[in-house]
């Protein structure tokens, strides 16, 4: 089981199709591996039985030579996507037996390609944290360990149930959303692959909404690779999604072996924060100085306004909730706390069906775009929004993509989380200012801190190149040649 389990996704899509493995073998093998990763809590809910209808169904496409992209491929979906007669939860008590009569665009194309679902992920609550300790089904636990320490630590957020299960071996691949960061950022916690591609190059349609104008899916995978063919699969032009780009989608995995010899590399000086940890410098460094061996040319540009990011994200973000998280009531679906009257059977609802974290941030969004505040707040950060956007513009007459870091320290402790929200908000300062611009963005395992866990750096790139940006990656990845493993493994 463990060799099966030790697949790529590319690497079991190419013995499918030599027919060297089937499906329901390979399903099987992960039915076990999500079993053996409850310790874990990545999973909400596990759909073993439509997993191996589904892989049967693939094993007979692909016997009659009909296989789709992602025939008979196992995977993990995170619980914001919703699924058709499968409970979906985005992590709240207030979405309590909710079974969407509905697919997701995301996942409807997945099983079009002939993927196969083992489950639904957990996640932070609505998608809003940066540790996954806010879920109501409990935090995910981290497969990586600190050298010579027991302590859990966090596989980062939101997507940090889709985290978890790739890096553990519990799904070959899985889908997240990012929003701030929510993909890259526990990719890198976990020494995985995270892609968040451009605003609009993966519909949005029947994925549970955080931050309508931030908000993007995207693939978590063990290598580029495996990002670039499960896009391939996810993206396309969606018209039940007003946000979605009519744009062809290319063949991502064809891009990826072209180098990045003549390829301009910018080093963003903004992103050298005060704080950050030598470990994630020295591996900025040597990013940089892997790309320059391969032929590529760093320039040093500017990104003035990223230091106002975190802010007007902090005032975006929970404005769109706000207004988005409006709809749960407690009258048609979910959670229903009845009282004496209809304003108190809402508060009862509310009240019992949100978590602090999503109160909190409807709280805040609800105060921004009060009357009195709007232009003092949800406007200014609004045009803060553009001014970040034109510094990309700028950035990228000097260049082709971006290197950074993509946290600003290694994961930390189930038990570490920071009192104040603030702390844990800065989780996510090399991760926000894509989502605020629109542009795609990979987290790579490259290397890993003095306590042996895992790094990540990020490529971030124009919108719609998310070609570009994967071809940056693989050079990367291919240079630093990142083999860690957690020391949790379901196989």
């Amino acid at each position: 089981m463990t060799d099966l389990l030790d697949l790529t996704l590319t690497d079991a899509r190419d013995k499918l199709v030599a027919r060297e493995i089937s499906s329901v073998e390979l399903t099987d093998a992960y039915i076990k591996a999500v079993e053996a990763a409850r310790p874990l809590n990545c999973y909400i809910t596990e759909t073993a039985e439509r997993a191996r209808e589904m892989a049967e169904a693939s094993d007979r496409r692909l016997k009659d030579g009909k296989a789709g992209a992602l025939e008979g491929l196992p995977l993990g979906i995170k619980d914001l996507f919703c699924t058709e007669d499968v409970l979906t939860t985005a992590g709240s008590h207030i979405l309590d037996g909710f079974k969407p009569p509905y697919e997701s665009t995301v996942t409807r194309n997945l099983w079009d390609a002939g993927a196969v679902m083992l489950g639904k992920l957990n996640l932070d609550e609505f998608a809003m944290g940066s540790a996954n300790l806010t879920s109501h089904y409990g935090p995910v636990k981290n497969p990586w360990k600190r050298q010579g320490d027991d302590k859990d630590l966090v596989p980062g957020g939101s997507s940090g149930g889709s985290a978890a299960a790739v890096a553990a071996r519990a799904c070959l691949a899985a889908t997240g959303t990012d929003t701030g960061g929510s993909i890259r950022q526990p990719a890198a916690f976990t020494g995985i692959v995270g892609l968040k591609p451009s605003y609009g190059r993966c519909s949005r349609w029947g994925i549970v909404a955080f931050a309508s104008s931030l908000d993007q899916a995207g693939p978590m995978t063990r290598t580029v690779r495996d990002a670039a063919l499960m896009l391939g699969a996810m993206a396309g032009f969606d018209p039940k999604d007003s946000t979605s780009v009519d744009r062809p989608v290319p063949n991502y995995e064809a891009a990826l072996d072209g180098g990045v010899k003549g390829l301009k590399v910018g080093v963003p000086k903004e992103y050298r924060v005060d704080g950050m940890p030598e470990a994630i410098q020295q591996l900025w460094d040597q990013g940089v100085a892997w790309l320059k061996d391969q032929g590529a040319e760093i320039v040093d540009v500017s990104l003035p306004h990223t230091k106002y990011a975190l802010p007007a994200y902090y005032i975006v973000a929970p404005a769109e909730a706000s207004s988005n998280l409006a709809r749960y009531d407690g009258v048609r679906y979910g959670l229903r706390v009845d009282g004496d009257s209809l304003i108190e059977m809402y508060e009862n609802s509310r009240g019992e069906g949100f978590g602090e974290e999503v109160k909190r941030r409807v709280l805040i969004g609800t105060y921004v775009l009060s009357a009195g505040y709007y232009d003092a707040y949800y406007l200014k950060a609004q045009k803060v929004r553009t001014r970040i956007a034109e510094d990309f513009a700028k950035a990228y007459q000097q260049c082709d993509v971006l290197l950074t870091p993509a946290t600003p320290s290694a994961a930390f402790g189930i038990d570490e989380e920071p009192s104040d929200p603030v702390q844990m908000y800065l989780n996510d300062v090399f991760t926000v200012p894509a989502n605020l611009a629109g542009l795609p963005g990979i987290s790579v395992p490259a290397g890993t801190d003095d306590q042996g866990l895992p790094l990540g750096l990020q490529i971030l790139g124009r919108a719609f190149d998310e070609e570009t940006v994967l071809r940056a990656a693989y050079a990367l990845e291919q240079a630093a040649g990142f083999t860690g493993r957690p020391q949790f493994q379901a196989g």
